[in-house]
Protein backbone atom coordinates (compact mmCIF):
# COMPACT_ATOMS: atom_id res chain seq x y z
CA UNK A 1 0.00 0.00 0.00
CA UNK A 2 1.64 3.71 -1.25
CA UNK A 3 1.16 6.36 1.40
CA UNK A 4 1.84 9.54 0.01
CA UNK A 5 0.92 13.36 1.05
CA UNK A 6 0.29 15.53 -1.79
CA UNK A 7 -1.30 18.94 -1.57
CA UNK A 8 -4.41 17.59 -4.33
CA UNK A 9 -5.98 13.75 -4.82
CA UNK A 10 -7.62 13.22 -8.31
CA UNK A 11 -9.75 10.67 -8.32
CA UNK A 12 -10.52 9.93 -12.13
CA UNK A 13 -7.80 9.63 -14.68
CA UNK A 14 -9.86 10.54 -17.94
CA UNK A 15 -9.16 13.77 -19.77
CA UNK A 16 -10.48 16.11 -16.94
CA UNK A 17 -8.91 14.61 -13.95
CA UNK A 18 -5.39 14.34 -15.97
CA UNK A 19 -6.19 18.12 -17.18
CA UNK A 20 -6.40 19.14 -13.80
CA UNK A 21 -3.46 17.47 -12.30
CA UNK A 22 -1.06 18.55 -15.19
CA UNK A 23 -2.69 22.33 -14.28
CA UNK A 24 -2.02 22.30 -10.85
CA UNK A 25 1.32 20.74 -11.38
CA UNK A 26 2.18 23.45 -13.31
CA UNK A 27 0.66 25.69 -10.46
CA UNK A 28 3.27 24.43 -8.47
CA UNK A 29 1.01 22.02 -6.58
CA UNK A 30 2.28 18.38 -5.84
CA UNK A 31 -0.71 15.88 -7.08
CA UNK A 32 -1.75 12.23 -6.65
CA UNK A 33 -4.25 10.81 -9.47
CA UNK A 34 -5.99 7.20 -8.84
CA UNK A 35 -7.66 5.88 -11.44
CA UNK A 36 -9.75 2.34 -10.68
CA UNK A 37 -9.23 1.13 -14.23
CA UNK A 38 -5.80 -0.73 -15.16
CA UNK A 39 -5.82 2.36 -17.92
CA UNK A 40 -6.27 6.30 -18.52
CA UNK A 41 -8.54 8.13 -20.60
CA UNK A 42 -12.07 7.38 -18.84
CA UNK A 43 -14.79 7.22 -21.48
CA UNK A 44 -12.15 7.57 -24.43
CA UNK A 45 -10.24 4.27 -25.46
CA UNK A 46 -8.72 3.87 -28.78
CA UNK A 47 -7.54 -0.06 -28.47
CA UNK A 48 -6.90 -2.65 -31.57
CA UNK A 49 -9.67 -5.37 -31.87
CA UNK A 50 -8.71 -8.55 -34.60
CA UNK A 51 -5.75 -6.28 -35.77
CA UNK A 52 -8.04 -3.04 -36.17
CA UNK A 53 -7.82 0.11 -34.47
CA UNK A 54 -11.25 0.97 -33.16
CA UNK A 55 -12.16 4.09 -31.06
CA UNK A 56 -14.33 2.27 -28.58
CA UNK A 57 -15.37 5.78 -26.59
CA UNK A 58 -15.71 9.60 -27.90
CA UNK A 59 -13.61 10.68 -30.58
CA UNK A 60 -14.84 13.48 -32.64
CA UNK A 61 -13.07 17.18 -32.64
CA UNK A 62 -15.61 20.20 -33.55
CA UNK A 63 -14.31 23.80 -34.87
CA UNK A 64 -15.86 25.32 -31.50
CA UNK A 65 -13.94 22.97 -29.50
CA UNK A 66 -11.27 25.15 -28.62
CA UNK A 67 -9.95 23.95 -25.24
CA UNK A 68 -9.45 20.75 -26.65
CA UNK A 69 -7.58 22.01 -29.93
CA UNK A 70 -5.63 24.10 -27.70
CA UNK A 71 -4.32 21.06 -25.97
CA UNK A 72 -4.12 18.97 -29.19
CA UNK A 73 -1.61 21.79 -29.83
CA UNK A 74 0.18 21.72 -26.40
CA UNK A 75 0.51 17.84 -26.99
CA UNK A 76 1.83 17.75 -30.12
CA UNK A 77 -1.46 15.67 -31.90
CA UNK A 78 -2.81 16.09 -35.32
CA UNK A 79 -6.07 15.78 -36.50
CA UNK A 80 -7.82 14.18 -39.83
CA UNK A 81 -10.89 15.44 -41.33
CA UNK A 82 -13.37 13.09 -41.43
CA UNK A 83 -15.04 11.62 -44.52
CA UNK A 84 -17.84 13.10 -46.35
CA UNK A 85 -17.43 12.96 -49.96
CA UNK A 86 -20.21 11.82 -51.87
CA UNK A 87 -24.19 11.22 -51.11
CA UNK A 88 -25.76 10.70 -47.88
CA UNK A 89 -28.62 7.67 -47.23
CA UNK A 90 -31.69 8.69 -45.32
CA UNK A 91 -34.41 6.04 -44.14
CA UNK A 92 -37.50 7.99 -43.85
CA UNK A 93 -40.73 7.36 -41.78
CA UNK A 94 -41.83 5.33 -44.87
CA UNK A 95 -39.39 2.95 -44.69
CA UNK A 96 -37.97 4.45 -47.73
CA UNK A 97 -34.38 4.57 -48.61
CA UNK A 98 -33.13 7.86 -50.52
CA UNK A 99 -30.36 9.49 -51.77
CA UNK A 100 -28.69 12.91 -50.52
CA UNK A 101 -26.69 15.61 -50.89
CA UNK A 102 -26.49 18.51 -48.41
CA UNK A 103 -27.50 19.91 -44.64
CA UNK A 104 -31.16 18.70 -45.28
CA UNK A 105 -32.93 15.77 -45.12
CA UNK A 106 -34.83 14.49 -48.12
CA UNK A 107 -37.96 14.74 -46.92
CA UNK A 108 -41.55 16.27 -48.04
CA UNK A 109 -41.81 20.16 -48.13
CA UNK A 110 -44.43 20.22 -44.65
CA UNK A 111 -41.64 18.04 -43.15
CA UNK A 112 -38.90 19.96 -43.46
CA UNK A 113 -41.20 23.49 -43.25
CA UNK A 114 -41.68 21.99 -39.53
CA UNK A 115 -38.10 20.99 -39.04
CA UNK A 116 -37.13 24.20 -39.80
CA UNK A 117 -39.58 25.79 -37.25
CA UNK A 118 -38.67 23.55 -34.76
CA UNK A 119 -34.76 24.17 -35.05
CA UNK A 120 -35.37 28.24 -35.19
CA UNK A 121 -37.31 27.69 -31.80
CA UNK A 122 -34.70 25.29 -30.47
CA UNK A 123 -31.66 27.97 -31.65
CA UNK A 124 -33.41 30.80 -30.70
CA UNK A 125 -34.09 29.35 -26.95
CA UNK A 126 -30.35 28.06 -26.73
CA UNK A 127 -29.50 31.45 -27.14
CA UNK A 128 -31.43 33.20 -24.72
CA UNK A 129 -30.87 30.85 -21.91
CA UNK A 130 -27.14 29.83 -22.89
CA UNK A 131 -25.32 26.83 -21.50
CA UNK A 132 -23.72 28.39 -18.24
CA UNK A 133 -26.95 29.00 -15.92
CA UNK A 134 -30.06 27.06 -17.75
CA UNK A 135 -31.29 26.75 -14.77
CA UNK A 136 -31.22 30.63 -13.62
CA UNK A 137 -33.49 31.48 -16.81
CA UNK A 138 -36.88 32.58 -16.20
CA UNK A 139 -38.31 29.90 -18.77
CA UNK A 140 -36.46 27.13 -16.44
CA UNK A 141 -39.01 25.47 -14.61
CA UNK A 142 -41.62 25.78 -17.82
CA UNK A 143 -39.16 23.72 -19.68
CA UNK A 144 -37.67 21.42 -17.26
CA UNK A 145 -41.04 20.18 -16.19
CA UNK A 146 -42.05 19.06 -19.80
CA UNK A 147 -40.32 16.39 -21.54
CA UNK A 148 -38.78 17.06 -24.74
CA UNK A 149 -40.68 14.38 -26.85
CA UNK A 150 -43.98 16.42 -25.84
CA UNK A 151 -41.97 20.05 -26.11
CA UNK A 152 -42.04 19.00 -29.89
CA UNK A 153 -45.45 18.09 -30.62
CA UNK A 154 -46.67 20.79 -28.75
CA UNK A 155 -44.59 22.81 -30.87
CA UNK A 156 -45.23 20.93 -34.22
CA UNK A 157 -47.70 18.35 -35.45
CA UNK A 158 -45.39 16.79 -37.63
CA UNK A 159 -44.68 13.24 -36.54
CA UNK A 160 -41.65 13.07 -38.97
CA UNK A 161 -40.18 15.99 -38.31
CA UNK A 162 -40.46 15.72 -34.37
CA UNK A 163 -38.78 12.19 -34.60
CA UNK A 164 -36.38 13.71 -36.80
CA UNK A 165 -35.47 16.52 -34.56
CA UNK A 166 -35.86 14.34 -31.42
CA UNK A 167 -33.05 12.39 -33.12
CA UNK A 168 -29.94 14.77 -33.22
CA UNK A 169 -30.54 14.80 -29.16
CA UNK A 170 -32.50 11.85 -28.24
CA UNK A 171 -30.52 9.02 -29.73
CA UNK A 172 -27.26 11.45 -30.46
CA UNK A 173 -26.51 12.82 -27.86
CA UNK A 174 -28.09 11.78 -24.59
CA UNK A 175 -28.90 8.45 -25.10
CA UNK A 176 -32.02 8.76 -23.72
CA UNK A 177 -35.78 8.78 -25.51
CA UNK A 178 -37.10 11.60 -25.61
CA UNK A 179 -39.71 11.26 -22.90
CA UNK A 180 -37.40 10.43 -20.46
CA UNK A 181 -35.60 14.27 -20.07
CA UNK A 182 -36.65 17.39 -20.34
CA UNK A 183 -36.75 20.34 -23.06
CA UNK A 184 -34.50 22.09 -20.59
CA UNK A 185 -31.84 19.34 -20.58
CA UNK A 186 -32.60 19.60 -24.75
CA UNK A 187 -31.82 23.27 -24.50
CA UNK A 188 -28.84 23.23 -22.83
CA UNK A 189 -27.10 20.18 -25.30
CA UNK A 190 -27.96 22.63 -28.05
CA UNK A 191 -26.15 25.98 -26.36
CA UNK A 192 -23.60 24.07 -24.95
CA UNK A 193 -22.62 23.10 -28.89
CA UNK A 194 -23.42 27.13 -29.46
CA UNK A 195 -26.45 26.25 -31.21
CA UNK A 196 -29.07 23.44 -32.34
CA UNK A 197 -27.85 23.95 -35.60
CA UNK A 198 -24.29 22.76 -35.11
CA UNK A 199 -25.89 19.49 -33.27
CA UNK A 200 -27.74 18.71 -36.93
CA UNK A 201 -24.63 19.52 -39.01
CA UNK A 202 -22.62 16.28 -38.82
CA UNK A 203 -19.72 18.15 -40.76
CA UNK A 204 -19.65 20.97 -38.01
CA UNK A 205 -19.99 18.53 -34.73
CA UNK A 206 -18.05 15.37 -36.21
CA UNK A 207 -15.74 17.83 -38.07
CA UNK A 208 -12.13 15.77 -37.47
CA UNK A 209 -10.68 13.01 -35.63
CA UNK A 210 -7.09 12.51 -33.92
CA UNK A 211 -4.58 10.86 -35.51
CA UNK A 212 -3.78 7.53 -33.33
CA UNK A 213 -7.08 8.00 -31.55
CA UNK A 214 -8.35 10.45 -28.75
CA UNK A 215 -7.39 8.38 -25.98
CA UNK A 216 -3.51 9.63 -26.50
CA UNK A 217 -5.12 13.09 -25.02
CA UNK A 218 -4.75 11.32 -21.58
CA UNK A 219 -1.72 8.86 -22.27
CA UNK A 220 0.42 11.99 -23.18
CA UNK A 221 -0.38 14.01 -19.99
CA UNK A 222 -0.16 10.49 -17.65
CA UNK A 223 3.19 10.24 -19.16
CA UNK A 224 3.84 13.10 -17.98
CA UNK A 225 2.51 12.72 -14.29
CA UNK A 226 4.37 9.38 -14.19
CA UNK A 227 4.17 8.20 -10.85
CA UNK A 228 1.72 10.24 -9.61
CA UNK A 229 -0.92 8.46 -11.63
CA UNK A 230 -1.87 5.18 -9.77
CA UNK A 231 -4.01 2.87 -11.85
CA UNK A 232 -6.23 0.00 -10.59
CA UNK A 233 -6.52 1.94 -7.60
CA UNK A 234 -10.35 2.19 -7.11
CA UNK A 235 -10.79 4.81 -4.23
CA UNK A 236 -13.22 3.30 -1.22
CA UNK A 237 -13.37 5.79 1.31
CA UNK A 238 -12.81 10.04 1.50
CA UNK A 239 -12.18 11.49 4.70
CA UNK A 240 -11.88 14.55 5.32
CA UNK A 241 -12.45 17.28 7.58
CA UNK A 242 -13.06 21.45 7.39
CA UNK A 243 -10.32 22.30 10.31
CA UNK A 244 -8.31 24.62 7.81
CA UNK A 245 -4.87 23.63 8.84
CA UNK A 246 -2.52 20.95 7.65
CA UNK A 247 -4.05 17.74 5.86
CA UNK A 248 -7.95 18.06 5.09
CA UNK A 249 -8.63 15.07 3.27
CA UNK A 250 -7.25 11.42 3.41
CA UNK A 251 -8.48 9.34 0.45
CA UNK A 252 -8.23 5.56 0.46
CA UNK A 253 -7.87 3.63 -2.70
CA UNK A 254 -7.19 -0.18 -2.56
CA UNK A 255 -3.24 0.53 -3.70
CA UNK A 256 -2.87 3.93 -2.11
CA UNK A 257 -3.81 5.99 1.04
CA UNK A 258 -3.32 10.27 0.07
CA UNK A 259 -2.59 12.71 2.58
CA UNK A 260 -3.85 16.07 0.77
CA UNK A 261 -5.94 19.30 1.21
CA UNK A 262 -8.16 19.15 -1.52
CA UNK A 263 -9.47 16.22 -3.71
CA UNK A 264 -11.31 16.42 -7.14
CA UNK A 265 -14.39 13.69 -8.01
CA UNK A 266 -13.17 13.77 -12.00
CA UNK A 267 -15.80 10.67 -12.79
CA UNK A 268 -19.12 11.17 -13.72
CA UNK A 269 -21.54 12.00 -11.32
CA UNK A 270 -23.55 8.27 -11.28
CA UNK A 271 -20.13 7.10 -10.03
CA UNK A 272 -19.63 9.63 -6.64
CA UNK A 273 -21.94 7.17 -4.37
CA UNK A 274 -19.30 4.45 -5.19
CA UNK A 275 -17.06 6.10 -2.51
CA UNK A 276 -17.87 6.66 1.39
CA UNK A 277 -17.79 9.82 2.59
CA UNK A 278 -16.69 10.54 5.89
CA UNK A 279 -18.66 12.66 7.25
CA UNK A 280 -21.41 12.13 4.79
CA UNK A 281 -21.86 14.58 1.62
CA UNK A 282 -24.85 17.01 2.53
CA UNK A 283 -28.18 15.84 1.90
CA UNK A 284 -28.41 18.08 -1.18
CA UNK A 285 -25.69 16.20 -2.72
CA UNK A 286 -27.66 13.17 -1.84
CA UNK A 287 -30.21 13.99 -3.30
CA UNK A 288 -28.77 15.44 -6.32
CA UNK A 289 -26.87 12.43 -7.32
CA UNK A 290 -29.87 10.32 -7.52
CA UNK A 291 -31.35 12.42 -10.19
CA UNK A 292 -28.19 12.74 -12.74
CA UNK A 293 -28.18 9.45 -14.64
CA UNK A 294 -25.99 8.06 -18.11
CA UNK A 295 -28.21 7.44 -21.51
CA UNK A 296 -26.89 3.70 -23.22
CA UNK A 297 -25.64 3.49 -26.60
CA UNK A 298 -24.55 0.40 -28.62
CA UNK A 299 -21.04 2.15 -30.26
CA UNK A 300 -20.84 -0.22 -33.53
CA UNK A 301 -17.75 -0.55 -35.01
CA UNK A 302 -17.77 -2.91 -38.48
CA UNK A 303 -14.52 -3.16 -40.34
CA UNK A 304 -14.15 -3.95 -44.19
CA UNK A 305 -11.17 -4.65 -46.40
CA UNK A 306 -11.84 -1.81 -48.85
CA UNK A 307 -14.45 1.28 -47.74
CA UNK A 308 -16.90 -0.06 -50.37
CA UNK A 309 -19.32 2.74 -50.26
CA UNK A 310 -17.17 5.04 -51.96
CA UNK A 311 -17.29 3.09 -54.58
CA UNK A 312 -20.80 3.66 -55.06
CA UNK A 313 -20.60 7.34 -54.42
CA UNK A 314 -21.56 7.65 -51.17
CA UNK A 315 -20.58 9.13 -47.97
CA UNK A 316 -21.16 6.61 -45.29
CA UNK A 317 -23.34 8.83 -43.82
CA UNK A 318 -26.64 7.70 -43.21
CA UNK A 319 -29.40 9.01 -40.87
CA UNK A 320 -33.00 7.14 -40.35
CA UNK A 321 -34.94 8.13 -36.77
CA UNK A 322 -36.67 4.85 -37.11
CA UNK A 323 -33.88 2.54 -38.14
CA UNK A 324 -32.73 0.52 -35.45
CA UNK A 325 -29.29 1.88 -36.16
CA UNK A 326 -29.99 5.73 -36.10
CA UNK A 327 -26.55 7.10 -37.42
CA UNK A 328 -24.18 5.57 -39.34
CA UNK A 329 -20.58 7.49 -40.13
CA UNK A 330 -17.09 6.50 -42.75
CA UNK A 331 -14.78 6.21 -39.25
CA UNK A 332 -12.01 5.12 -41.75
CA UNK A 333 -8.36 5.21 -39.94
CA UNK A 334 -5.74 7.95 -41.22
CA UNK A 335 -4.30 6.35 -43.85
CA UNK A 336 -5.74 2.94 -43.34
CA UNK A 337 -6.98 0.92 -46.74
CA UNK A 338 -9.68 -0.81 -45.34
CA UNK A 339 -13.00 0.84 -44.64
CA UNK A 340 -14.43 1.41 -41.28
CA UNK A 341 -18.26 2.21 -40.60
CA UNK A 342 -19.60 3.42 -36.98
CA UNK A 343 -22.96 2.74 -35.70
CA UNK A 344 -25.21 4.07 -33.35
CA UNK A 345 -28.32 2.27 -31.55
CA UNK A 346 -29.64 4.00 -28.42
CA UNK A 347 -31.88 4.16 -25.78
CA UNK A 348 -34.91 1.53 -25.85
CA UNK A 349 -33.38 0.12 -29.00
CA UNK A 350 -30.45 -0.78 -27.59
CA UNK A 351 -32.19 -2.42 -24.48
CA UNK A 352 -34.24 -4.67 -26.97
CA UNK A 353 -30.46 -5.66 -28.69
CA UNK A 354 -29.26 -6.94 -25.36
CA UNK A 355 -32.23 -8.94 -24.44
CA UNK A 356 -30.80 -11.13 -28.14
CA UNK A 357 -27.74 -13.38 -28.45
CA UNK A 358 -24.53 -12.27 -29.37
CA UNK A 359 -25.04 -13.58 -33.03
CA UNK A 360 -28.61 -12.31 -33.29
CA UNK A 361 -27.95 -8.94 -31.86
CA UNK A 362 -25.05 -8.57 -34.87
CA UNK A 363 -26.95 -10.17 -37.62
CA UNK A 364 -29.96 -7.78 -37.05
CA UNK A 365 -27.72 -4.35 -36.18
CA UNK A 366 -25.47 -5.38 -39.74
CA UNK A 367 -28.70 -5.62 -41.51
CA UNK A 368 -30.07 -2.38 -40.54
CA UNK A 369 -26.44 -0.75 -41.43
CA UNK A 370 -26.95 -2.90 -44.89
CA UNK A 371 -30.30 -1.35 -45.34
CA UNK A 372 -28.63 2.02 -45.65
CA UNK A 373 -25.63 0.95 -47.82
CA UNK A 374 -26.04 -2.08 -49.22
CA UNK A 375 -25.51 -5.85 -48.97
CA UNK A 376 -21.57 -5.59 -48.38
CA UNK A 377 -22.48 -4.59 -45.33
CA UNK A 378 -23.36 -7.71 -44.10
CA UNK A 379 -19.68 -9.11 -44.12
CA UNK A 380 -17.39 -7.31 -42.27
CA UNK A 381 -13.70 -8.42 -41.25
CA UNK A 382 -13.69 -7.15 -37.78
CA UNK A 383 -17.16 -6.15 -35.83
CA UNK A 384 -16.76 -4.97 -32.11
CA UNK A 385 -19.88 -3.47 -29.96
CA UNK A 386 -18.54 -0.47 -27.56
CA UNK A 387 -20.83 -1.39 -24.28
CA UNK A 388 -20.13 1.37 -21.55
CA UNK A 389 -23.32 0.62 -19.62
CA UNK A 390 -21.41 -2.71 -18.81
CA UNK A 391 -18.26 -1.22 -17.95
CA UNK A 392 -18.02 -0.98 -13.72
CA UNK A 393 -16.50 2.18 -13.77
CA UNK A 394 -18.71 4.16 -16.35
CA UNK A 395 -22.15 2.66 -16.47
CA UNK A 396 -23.57 4.10 -19.16
CA UNK A 397 -22.86 6.35 -22.12
CA UNK A 398 -22.34 9.03 -23.46
CA UNK A 399 -22.92 11.08 -20.20
CA UNK A 400 -25.05 12.14 -17.32
CA UNK A 401 -28.15 14.20 -17.21
CA UNK A 402 -31.05 15.01 -14.87
CA UNK A 403 -34.18 13.22 -15.04
CA UNK A 404 -37.56 15.70 -15.70
CA UNK A 405 -37.62 18.63 -13.55
CA UNK A 406 -33.81 18.19 -12.06
CA UNK A 407 -32.00 20.70 -14.28
CA UNK A 408 -33.53 23.11 -12.78
CA UNK A 409 -33.95 22.32 -9.50
CA UNK A 410 -30.51 21.31 -9.02
CA UNK A 411 -28.05 22.67 -11.10
CA UNK A 412 -27.31 25.24 -9.14
CA UNK A 413 -25.83 23.39 -6.95
CA UNK A 414 -23.77 20.89 -9.08
CA UNK A 415 -20.56 22.65 -9.08
CA UNK A 416 -20.17 23.71 -5.53
CA UNK A 417 -17.43 21.91 -3.49
CA UNK A 418 -18.41 20.47 -0.06
CA UNK A 419 -15.44 21.26 2.14
CA UNK A 420 -12.26 20.58 0.09
CA UNK A 421 -14.06 18.22 -2.39
CA UNK A 422 -14.20 19.23 -5.86
CA UNK A 423 -16.18 18.26 -8.95
CA UNK A 424 -14.92 17.73 -12.43
CA UNK A 425 -15.84 16.13 -15.70
CA UNK A 426 -17.56 16.79 -18.78
CA UNK A 427 -20.69 15.66 -17.53
CA UNK A 428 -20.90 19.05 -15.63
CA UNK A 429 -19.25 21.32 -18.22
CA UNK A 430 -21.26 24.49 -19.85
CA UNK A 431 -19.29 24.98 -23.11
CA UNK A 432 -18.38 21.13 -24.63
CA UNK A 433 -21.17 19.20 -22.53
CA UNK A 434 -20.33 15.84 -22.41
CA UNK A 435 -17.25 15.88 -24.92
CA UNK A 436 -13.83 15.73 -24.53
CA UNK A 437 -13.77 19.40 -24.56
CA UNK A 438 -15.62 19.45 -21.74
CA UNK A 439 -13.87 17.89 -19.69
CA UNK A 440 -10.37 19.81 -20.68
CA UNK A 441 -12.39 23.13 -19.66
CA UNK A 442 -13.56 21.48 -16.45
CA UNK A 443 -10.26 20.10 -15.41
CA UNK A 444 -8.95 23.74 -16.08
CA UNK A 445 -11.47 25.70 -14.39
CA UNK A 446 -11.05 23.54 -10.90
CA UNK A 447 -7.68 23.55 -11.02
CA UNK A 448 -7.68 27.43 -10.80
CA UNK A 449 -10.54 27.21 -8.11
CA UNK A 450 -8.29 25.04 -6.03
CA UNK A 451 -5.00 26.98 -6.76
CA UNK A 452 -6.93 30.30 -5.71
CA UNK A 453 -8.16 28.24 -2.44
CA UNK A 454 -4.68 27.20 -2.07
CA UNK A 455 -3.12 30.20 -2.53
CA UNK A 456 -5.64 31.20 0.91
CA UNK A 457 -5.02 28.01 3.07
CA UNK A 458 -1.60 26.51 4.84
CA UNK A 459 0.51 24.14 3.21
CA UNK A 460 0.10 20.61 4.27
CA UNK A 461 3.13 19.30 6.34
Amino acid sequence: MLELDRDVVIVGAGPAGLTAARELQKAGLSVAVLEARDRVGGRTWTDTIDGAMLEIGGQWVSPDQTALLELLDELGLKTYDRYRDGQSVYIGADGKRTLYTGDSFPVSDTTAAEMDKLTALLDSLAAEIGATEPWAHPKARELDTISFHHWLRQNSSDEEACNNIGLFIAGGMLTKPAHAFSALQAVLMAASAGSFTHLTDEDFILDKRVVGGMQQVSLLQAAELGDDVVLSSPVRTINWDESGTGHRVTVVSDRATVNARFVVMAVPPNLYSRVSYNPPLPRRQHQMHQHQSLGLVIKVHAVYSTPFWREDGLSGTCFGADALVQEVYDNTNHEDPRGTLVGFVSDEKADAMFELSAAERRRAILESIAGFLGEKALEPEVYYESDWGSEEWTRGAYAASYDLGGLHRYGKDQHAPVGPIYWASSDLAAEGYQHVDGAVRMGRRIAARITAAADRMPAAR
